[in-house]
């Protein structure tokens, strides 16, 4: 399922749930979210889903959800988001990658994800204990990917200049 993607990724945390719907209404159309909230039980997952999902919907804004592809056709999401092995293939349905290493870019090859988020690019409050990429080393693995490479972990419109990354996401950074 090859098509244009976003450029700009608003992806959700239990830290920046207060502040999605402000969030969502301020990124340009045509971004995305990634939809996360683990933290919630299932039906206030699906309830926050749906809540996010109209506002995003009304702004052309991609929702993409962190589970399976099968779950993303029920919830009527664009697309989901997983480790590359988890990835599972879906008529209609964007499968996005994480990868911290070559080794999960390798796997994303391998499964034939859509795009790829690889991180941490920068030091980041999600993890503050993961050794940031920097530049050069994002740059260098990002090389080998076989798609599209979204740049997350510490960003901010600062560093996506700094990496020189047209596509990028953050938690922090856009809310």
């Amino acid at each position: 399922m090859r098509q244009t993607l976003p450029e700009l990724w608003l992806v959700s945390d239990e830290r920046n749930d207060g502040v999605l719907e402000a969030a969502l209404r301020r990124l340009p159309r045509g971004s995305a979210l990634i939809y996360r909230h683990y933290h919630l039980p299932p039906a206030g997952r699906l309830a926050r889903f749906r809540t996010l999902a109209r506002i995003a919907n009304s702004r052309s804004i991609a929702v993409i959800l962190a589970d399976s592809a099968q779950t993303a056709l029920e919830w009527r999401a664009q697309g989901a988001y997983a480790a590359p092995l988890a990835l599972t293939r879906r008529r209609g349905v964007l499968r996005i990658a994480t990868a911290h290493s070559l080794r999960e870019i390798a796997q994303a090859n391998r499964t034939g994800a859509d795009a790829v988020l690889l991180s941490p690019a920068f030091p980041t409050r999600s993890h503050p204990e993961a050794r940031a990429l920097g530049p050069l080393r994002f740059r260098l693995i990002a090389g080998h990917a076989a798609m599209p490479v979204i740049a997350l972990g510490g960003m901010t419109p600062r560093h996506a200049r700094r990496l020189q990354w047209r596509a990028w996401a953050a938690i922090d950074g856009l809310s």
